[in-house]
C-alpha cells in the first residue's frame, strides 16, 4: 500500500479532450510526468503540437497529438479510429474540453445554448460512447477503465455571472457523469466528475483579471487553484486509489462551494 503503487500511472493510456490548454494541460503535464502515454486532442492543432514538444521534453511519459473539432460528430468518430489504429486499450478518458458563453439575460441569444450544450454535454456522449470499445479493453477487476469529465462549480450552484448555457451544461454533465457510472460499472469502467473552482485559464482570464482578489476572497481556502491541484485530483482517480471511486461529483474549489456568506 505504499504510494508509489497507490498512485501509480506509469504506462497508461490517457486521451485528455482540449488538453493542449488551460485546465487540460494541466492534466496532461501530470500524467505526463508521472510515465502515462497521453493522447491531446483539440481543433487547434498547432496548440496541441507545441503542447506535445513542450511535455514530451519532461521525459518519463509521452504525449501525442491527434487535432479534431468537437462540434463536427464526424470528427470525434475520426478520432475514435485514429485512437483505436494507435492503441489497443485506452486506460483513461478526461472529458476537459468546452466553452461558455456569457451575455446579459435580455439579450441571451439561442445560438449559445446550441454552442455549448454541443460541446459541454453532447460531445462528451459522443466521444465517450465512440471509445468505450477501447476503455472496456483495459479494464481489470481491481483496476478498472476510467472516465473523468471536467465540471464546474457553476454546475452546482447558482454563478454570478451570466452563464447561463455554461452552468446548464455542467448541471447536465455532472448528472450525465452519474449516469454512465451506473451503466459503465457494469462493463469495468468507471465515471467521475472534477466539479472545479477557478483556475488559470483562458476560460477564465478576462474574470480573474477583473475579480480575482474578490474571487479568492469567497474561496476558504483564499487562492485559485494550481496546476498540482487538478493533476493530483486527476492521478487520484486514474489510479489504483481511486479504483473504487465510481459516480462521485467532486468539487475541487477549495471550499467555495461551502463558503457561501450570509
Amino acid at each position: 500500500m505504499d504510494a508509489s503503487n497507490l498512485f501509480n500511472v506509469k504506462g497508461k493510456v490517457v486521451l485528455v479532450t482540449g488538453g493542449a490548454k488551460g485546465i487540460g494541460r494541466m492534466i496532461s503535464e501530470g500524467f505526463v510526468t508521472n510515465g502515462a502515454k497521453v493522447y491531446i486532442s483539440s481543433r487547434d492543432a498547432s496548440a496541441c503540437d507545441t503542447a506535445c514538444k513542450e511535455l514530451n521534453a519532461l521525459g518519463k511519459g509521452t504525449a501525442h497529438a491527434i487535432p479534431a473539432d468537437f462540434y463536427k460528430e464526424s470528427d470525434c468518430l475520426k478520432l475514435a479510429a485514429e485512437l483505436k489504429k494507435r492503441e489497443p486499450k485506452l486506460h483513461i478518458l478526461v472529458n476537459n474540453s468546452g466553452s461558455n458563453w456569457g451575455e446579459s439575460y435580455d439579450s441571451y441569444p439561442d445560438k449559445a445554448w446550441t454552442r455549448v450544450l454541443t460541446l459541454n454535454l453532447h460531445r462528451v456522449f459522443t466521444i465517450t460512447q465512440a471509445v468505450t470499445p477501447l476503455l472496456e479493453a483495459a479494464s481489470a477487476l481491481s483496476d478498472p477503465a476510467r472516465i473523468i469529465n471536467i465540471g464546474s462549480v457553476d454546475g452546482l450552484r447558482v454563478p454570478a455571472l451570466e452563464t447561463f448555457a455554461y452552468s446548464s451544461s455542467k448541471a447536465g454533465l455532472h448528472h450525465l457523469s452519474r449516469v454512465l457510472a451506473n451503466h459503465l460499472g457494469k462493463r469495468g469502467i468507471t465515471s467521475n466528475t472534477l466539479a472545479c473552482g477557478p483556475f488559470e485559464s483562458k476560460m477564465m482570464k478576462a474574470t480573474l483579471e477583473k475579480f480575482k482578489e474578490t474571487i479568492e476572497g469567497n474561496i476558504p481556502l483564499g487562492r485559485i487553484g494550481t496546476p498540482e491541484d487538478v493533476a493530483g485530483a486527476c492521478l487520484f482517480l486514474s489510479s489504483r486509489a481511486g479504483a473504487y471511486v465510481n459516480g462521485a461529483t467532486i468539487a475541487l474549489d477549495g471550499g467555495s462551494v461551502v463558503g457561501s456568506k450570509l
